[in-house]
């Protein structure tokens, strides 16, 4: 639910923090699923048939950015409220490249590290997922069309900086990993 020409970033171009929100910036290294032939309703046993590759995604969120801070609280701002914090323009930095689907048959067994600034914050590996991928797209297409290019995020391992209080600033770098697609290299700048 990121909007791609806003908020799709080419995985060279730095992160912009936000200055109507800059002190909680975090980072969610994830492997992201690109789909190569329309879809609707797969089920999961035929679901990676639709997968042209895979790449990174840097899902960057504002963890506290609370749009309308004095308005009244309704039951549903805790949910809306966390996803205005996803929608940041430069919030997901993409990349280095796309991997094909025959060169990762199985994207279940890939391992994961994001550093920032030289320090390790997640250490995981895809197989961690809650679903796996073949799961999700099945999930996704039965509720909307898929359509070649598309994007899938499937989550992050543990170690994003809210846990421990820890945000970006500006001048961090940050390196996410996958094995078998590379590194997404992205530095962090103010607006």
């Amino acid at each position: 639910m990121k909007p791609p020409t806003t908020t799709l970033n080419h995985p060279y171009k730095p992160v912009v923090i936000p200055k109507i929100s800059p002190d909680t910036t975090d980072w969610e290294l994830e492997l992201a699923v690109v789909i190569g032939r329309k879809c609707k309703g797969v089920s999961e046993a035929e679901a990676l048939q639709y997968v042209a590759g895979y790449t990174i995604i840097n899902d960057i969120s504002n963890r506290k950015y609370r749009p309308n801070p004095g308005r009244k609280k309704r039951e549903k701002d805790t949910f809306f409220d966390w996803l205005h914090g996803k929608w940041h323009d430069t919030f997901c930095p993409c990349g280095p490249c796309v991997v094909s689907s025959e060169t990762i048959p199985d994207p279940q067994n890939l391992p994961m590290k994001l550093t920032v600034n030289g320090k390790t914050w997640q250490d995981g590996n895809t197989s961690q997922m809650i679903f796996p991928v073949a799961a999700l797209v099945a999930f996704i297409s039965a509720m909307v069309t898929l359509e070649p290019g598309d994007l899938i995020s499937t989550g992050t391992p543990s170690g994003v900086g809210n846990t421990t209080g820890t945000y970006l600033k500006p001048g961090d770098v940050m390196n996410g990993s996958i094995g078998g697609i590379g590194t997404l290299v992205t530095t962090m700048v103010g607006e």
